[in-house]
């Protein structure tokens, strides 16, 4: 672009960063797709954080982690500007709107039964959230498909995970597999974003750039690995001490610990296991009670993993942990997304400064540019289930196209499209015009 910036934006404060961690939390919809492409919008190209080709090396990252990848990414982009703190401030206000959000929504819920209101709101945004999710797979995969072997690793992920189910942990190993050996015998096709300073060209010079050295809180020792995990131990120690003596709790402490460390595939890889013990193991909720919470941490902000907090309130409150109803859901809520996302830091604080210490290191990078690939296609599936459930909401696998097709939410998913992709529109304007849309139908079908 000729208009591009030419010099690097001056480093902000913690301070001057903290609003912007705050906002995400805020407008984070979309799971994490839509949350990835407004960070990439927002850090790659307009405040000129960091670099188109670190953005991408990092989210390679987290897409090979158990947990969800989007509040990873965000942790790790902090985290290299502002070190540990920069890291927490990060990640606990990424999921901490949605928190109390649901946790009051799930007072609503149980006190009063339905949320009508909500209803109406979420009928116009979930076409608004397929629209932002296919607006991201053409995002990323403009900037990361830059050849024919990349586009067909695309294509296989997609054709894999929609028409034969594989598992996506599978597809990120076969993707990574086939980068390295594409690495080895087509070192060209795999080197990532078509090439040192393509980014650079677009939207000029950033903060974190492709030439940048990690700073000297990323570096490299097994000294610094070792003082992280043992205080990730501790840290996790202590607060399961904190609620021994309340069997409830310390049972969902130790439930959403391994759910935390079998997220790998984002959050509908783990749902079935959360569903079976939060349901059928333990009695925390319903099923229905489990489904209403999943339409809700769908069209909420934050990672869709945030359904734990919906899952935790109302397991506090069935099993009465405290005499106080909203005492008992607040601490099952705290206490299934501490124990949910605490691991997340410890991947990335742990794991991060190995992870630049490799950047570059075609061995390593080729890899991750075919699981990049891979994740093209995994979300254009995402889309098209969105877009299934949206457009045949009565729809089930058996018939998938029965019960009635809705012709607003296509209207409405068409529109918000063209606005994001041709007028570049904010997300948020974007995702609250769908809102209005949606509650005026809504109210002008029950009056």
């Amino acid at each position: 672009m000729s208009d591009a910036p030419q010099t690097r934006p001056p480093h902000p404060s913690l301070a001057e960063a903290f609003p912007y961690w705050l906002k995400l939390g805020f407008i984070s919809f979309g799971g994490p797709a839509g949350q990835i492409a407004m960070m990439h919008t927002e850090l790659v190209e307009k405040r000129r954080w960091i670099s188109e080709h670190r953005f991408l090396h990092a989210l390679n990252y987290c897409m090979l982690l158990p947990g969800p990848e989007a509040i990873q990414l965000a942790i790790y982009i902090a985290w290299l500007m502002h070190g540990v703190l920069g890291a927490v401030v990060a990640g606990v206000l990424f999921f901490l709107p949605a928190f109390a959000l649901l946790s009051a929504l799930a007072a609503v819920y149980l006190n009063f039964g339905d949320v009508p209101l909500v209803a109406g709101i979420f009928y116009g945004i979930k076409p608004a959230v397929v629209a932002v999710v296919l607006f991201a797979a053409w995002r990323i995969g403009s900037k990361a498909l830059k050849n024919e072997l990349l586009y067909g690793i695309a294509a296989l992920a997609f054709i894999g995970i929609f028409f034969f189910k594989i598992g996506f942990p599978w597809i990120v190993l076969a993707a990574a597999i086939l980068g390295a050996i594409g690495g080895k015998f087509a070192p060209a096709k795999f080197k990532g974003g078509g090439g040192h300073g393509a980014s650079n060209k677009e939207y000029g010079p950033a903060l974190i750039d492709d030439d940048t050295p990690p700073p000297a809180h990323a570096a490299f020792s097994w000294g610094k690995l070792s003082a992280k995990v043992v205080v990730f131990v501790a840290i996790w120690g202590a607060a399961m001490l904190a609620i021994t003596g309340n069997d409830t709790l310390t049972t969902m402490g130790d439930f959403f610990t391994r759910a935390a460390f079998l997220t790998i595939g984002g959050a509908y890889a783990v749902l079935p296991y959360v569903y079976q013990g939060a349901v059928e193991q333990h009695g925390w909720l319903t099923g229905l009670q489990m489904m209403d919470g999943l339409a809700l941490g769908e069209t909420t902000p934050g990672p869709l993993i945030m359904v734990v907090t919906w899952v935790g309130y109302l397991g506090g409150v069935a099993k009465q942990v405290f005499a106080d109803p909203i005492a008992a859901g607040l601490a099952g809520a705290a206490v299934a997304t501490f124990f949910t996302f605490l691991p997340s830091f410890l991947f990335i604080l742990a794991g991060g400064p190995l992870v630049e210490s490799t950047r570059g290191d075609l061995k390593f990078t080729a890899p991750l540019a075919g699981i990049t690939a891979a994740v093209v296609g995994v979300i254009i599936n995402l889309a098209v289930f969105f877009a299934w459930h949206t457009f045949w909401p009565r729809g089930t696998e058996a018939a998938p196209f029965t019960g009635g097709f809705e012709w607003l939410p296509v209207v409405v998913a068409i529109a918000a499209f063209i606005a994001l992709w041709k007028y570049k529109q904010d997300i948020m304007r974007v995702i609250g015009a769908c809102a209005a849309i949606g509650l005026a139908y809504t109210f002008v079908i029950g009056a």
